[in-house]
């Protein structure tokens, strides 16, 4: 397994890790698109077929079925498709497969560096750029809507129900998805963060969790 992260701080000593690559980006505050990084034509002395997985997911089944899904295409970036609004086609990046540092993809990092000032008025994420080239210049294919699931929108119970109905695990869910204000520890708590967000306690994350 490996990792890119700026601090290695507590991370398994198996786990081999590598500095988040820079961006060739304009001076500012926005560094938020750096996963487009794993992109990159070279990065380090990794090849073969990677599967991203974001720090705010908790996995609660095996997933080699991940490794072994079978896309359509050879350049397919296999990704979670949009739960809120599944229409506009928008890929969420919490969890991706692709092949790494193999020029399967040339220039998209490059394309989003050179042009990211026009880009940054188009859309409003990194996962969004990514749809948009991929469906435009490779192929962009969808996990098994069953198998990553938003805790924000399939595990907790809809207002009023949130307030008595404790958040559930969907049938054949394989990781869970933390988008928005409520993360893994707070959830398995409970608590809220408006007041219409209240989630009561989740103690079946805790076992996966750990």
């Amino acid at each position: 397994m490996v990792c890119l992260t700026d601090d290695s701080t507590g991370i398994d000593p198996n786990i081999k890790c590598y500095p988040i690559p820079e961006m060739d980006l304009p001076p500012g505050p926005e560094r938020g698109w750096k996963k487009l990084t794993t992109f990159k034509p070279e990065l380090y002395d990794l090849k073969g077929v990677a599967l991203f997985l974001d720090i705010d997911i908790v996995i609660v089944d095996n997933i080699d079925s991940f490794f072994t899904y079978e896309s359509k295409y050879d350049d397919s970036v296999v990704i979670i498709r949009d739960w809120k609004k599944p229409w506009r086609m928008i890929g969420n990046s919490s969890v991706y497969r692709f092949k790494i540092g193999q020029n399967t993809y040339p220039n998209l990092l490059s394309n989003f560096e050179h042009n990211f000032n026009t880009i940054r008025t188009q859309v409003r994420h990194e996962q969004a750029y990514l749809s948009n080239y991929l469906r435009e210049h490779h192929h962009l294919e969808y996990w098994p809507k069953e198998w990553c699931v938003s805790f924000k929108y399939q595990c907790i119970a809809p207002i009023p129900l949130n307030f008595v109905r404790a958040p559930i695990l969907p049938d054949n869910a394989k990781i869970v998805i933390f988008h928005g204000e409520i993360n893994p520890p707070d959830a398995i708590e409970g608590g809220s963060g408006k007041w219409y967000r209240h989630v009561k306690p989740s103690p079946w994350l805790k076992v996966h969790w750990q």
